[in-house]
């Protein structure tokens, strides 16, 4: 008796579940299924035994992987300098995950699935330039302003239990004036609860001064890192440093990747939802999706615009006497400054002619 072989295309989708140590690939050719699987180290060199591996079973359409932007980044950039088309292939549908189970092979051939059957389509940023620098920049930045906020928060919480006379001293003070001048306190030998307590101070004093020069340092490098790659970022009322370089930070060194301007204010979290059913057409609510600290940059330019920029106030006006809500307005003001946004980012024709 004989067996006929799968029937294959020769055009194989790859993909790979990404790990610290391990890559789990599964190879699915386009009308014979899952073909096999392959476990590597996270090793250059073992990446090209991944990609001359895939080479042997057909031409490869595309490879799906997750976390290109983490675990994966490595072995996504690689792909990229190959020539290869990689897909963001995102994380597996929750309820396959309960119905079908979970393992690192099943999540590889889900990413192949997800990619073949057009459900991932997002392409990976590149983060090999300017973006890429601010996102490395502003992870050490925003964690110096959050120790340095927790060490205010402590210094108060400690002057509490001071003695009057230092209290009194220190009422009122900014920041910068009470870190001055308990990090200039002379404590004295260990003797008591109020020398250690001037020790304790002290020291949290320093400690808000180092963070405070660190961040400070760290916002004016990424400041000129935004000037130099994007400075018409800057140029709209209400759009700062910061949130020109979360802008930048979503968008990647690749900026073209995003085709729309609805594409980017979904990828912000802006773009509404529809929730219509039945006969409930037409209805949508907000989206609690996308990139939350983008949306709160655009949200702070919004609240900005809406306290000090005239035509802004002028809209607000306008669509109170219409009947819409404040959150409403502010969602409709969001959407705006991101189609602002957008239209920034497009290359102008000179850039575009000078790049071919």
């Amino acid at each position: 008796m004989q067996t006929s072989e799968q029937p294959r295309s020769g055009h194989v989708v790859i993909g790979v579940d990404t790990h610290k140590h391990v890559h789990v690939a599964a190879v699915m050719d386009t009308i014979g299924g899952i073909l096999a699987t392959l476990t590597i180290p996270t090793d250059t060199g073992d990446f090209q035994q991944l990609a001359d591996w895939a080479d042997s079973f057909g031409h490869i359409l595309a490879f799906g992987i997750e976390g290109t932007g983490s675990y994966g980044a490595t072995l996504t950039s690689f792909l990229r300098r190959a020539g290869h088309k990689v897909v963001e292939a995102g994380r597996p549908d929750r309820r396959l995950r309960r119905m079908n189970g979970k393992s690192d092979t099943l999540d590889a051939e889900n990413a192949a699935r997800a990619v073949l059957a057009g459900f991932a389509t997002a392409t990976p940023k590149t983060a090999d330039g300017e973006a890429e620098m601010i996102r490395q920049l502003k992870i050490a930045h925003d964690q110096a302003v959050e120790q340095r906020a927790a060490a205010m928060i402590t210094i108060k919480a400690i002057l509490i239990h001071a003695s009057d006379a230092l209290r009194r001293e220190t009422a009122g003070k900014t920041q910068i004036s009470l870190a001055r001048q308990l990090a200039a306190l002379r404590p004295r030998r260990l003797e008591g609860p109020e020398d250690a307590l001037r020790h304790t101070l002290r020291t949290l004093a320093k400690r808000w001064q180092y963070l405070d020069a660190e961040a400070k340092e760290l916002t004016k490098m990424i400041g000129d890192l935004v000037q130099r790659v994007a400075p018409q970022l800057l140029e709209p009322f209400g759009i700062g440093v910061d949130t020109a370089a979360e802008i930048l930070v979503v968008t990647g060194d690749n900026p073209e990747r995003i085709k729309s301007e609805a594409a980017l204010a979904k990828l912000a979290g802006i773009a509404p939802v529809p929730t219509g059913s039945g006969m409930t057409g037409g209805r949508h609510r907000i989206n609690h999706g996308g990139h939350r600290q983008l949306n709160a940059a655009i949200y702070r330019t919004v609240i900005v615009r809406m306290r000090i920029h005239q035509p802004t106030i002028d809209y607000v006006a306008r669509r109170t006497a219409e009947g819409k809500t404040k959150r409403e307005i502010i969602r409709c003001l969001k959407r705006y400054v991101i189609r602002e946004v957008y239209h920034l980012l497009q290359p102008t024709p000179r850039t575009a002619s000078a790049a071919s």
